[in-house]
């Protein structure tokens, strides 16, 4: 043989062996995704909410006992009956429901939690099991004060931080001194109180608190919709398994009626407080 198709055949002998020590390699660093089968061995959900957020979420007695309940309760107590895995609620605030779930504190977040562009790139979301609007809320006797976004002009309003509702307000009431509160439930003593003119909020958890505080409403202006607009699950980047077998769950409660009996459910209870 001569030289150049020696050198040509033991070239051709190389990369074939570099070709699958590289596939080799490529398969071997591929995390395999137990997120599923990890939840089920352990034999409990881990999961991160913030319980200030009526009707999805919030604190109440139940046989003498704290207890948090709502809409995201509700669904996740069906998750975790359909996976055969008790349900161990962290809670925090609203700004550290995505912390919590990035870190692995929790298996997931779900806390009335928008889904935007931005948040795909860090995280993974299920389905989307609720839509949502924003509104803001006011006090009654100034109904007729506050019609429009330019109303605000001067005047101190609030958002939750960390939420889709903190952006709105800063995007489409800028001439408002933007208050950023770790509660909605301060916001809303502080309304009372007179130290702010308004709070933007998600109309399902607005109605929520209008429906118990006869001296707030929800005032007659229309917000724009905003990317984020629709409320899902979030989980881990790379929980595939864990989302897909969620999804056949939200999928399968939303085609027999049982969100919005979740909803009618937590308005209702929510309101008792």
């Amino acid at each position: 043989m001569s030289v150049k198709k020696f050198f040509v055949a033991f070239m051709v002998a190389v990369t074939a062996v570099s070709l699958v020590a590289c596939a080799s390699f490529s398969k071997s660093s591929q995390k395999e995704d137990t997120s599923l089968s990890d939840v089920q061995k352990r034999g409990t959900l881990v999961v991160a909410t913030s319980p200030d957020f009526a009707p999805f979420e919030f604190k109440t007695l139940k046989n003498g006992k704290d207890t948090v309940a709502g809409i995201d309760v509700e669904l996740t107590k069906e998750i975790g009956k359909e996976l055969g895995v008790d349900v161990h609620f962290l809670n925090v605030s609203f700004s550290n429901v995505l912390a919590s779930v990035a870190v692995g504190k929790a298996d997931y977040g779900i806390s009335g939690i928008s889904v935007t562009e931005d948040r795909k790139n860090s995280y993974e979301f299920t389905d989307t099991y609720f839509e949502s609007k924003n509104v803001v809320v006011i006090r009654k006797s100034d109904l007729n004060t506050y019609t429009s976004v330019d109303s605000f002009a001067g005047k101190s309003v609030s958002a939750q931080k960390g939420t889709i509702q903190e952006g709105v307000l800063t995007d489409q009431i800028p001439k408002a001194s933007a208050v950023s509160l770790t509660q909605n439930s301060e916001g809303v003593n502080e309304l009372k109180g007179g130290q702010i003119s308004g709070i933007v909020m998600e109309s399902a958890i607005a109605e929520g608190y209008v429906s118990t505080n006869d001296d707030l409403t929800i005032a007659n202006i229309t917000l724009k919709e905003v990317d984020g607009s629709s409320y899902a699950i979030a989980l881990p980047k790379g929980s595939i398994a864990l989302r897909n077998k969620i999804n056949t769950i939200i999928r399968r409660l939303k085609k027999e009626g049982k969100i919005d009996e979740y909803v009618k459910k937590a308005n209702k209870d929510s309101e008792s407080q």
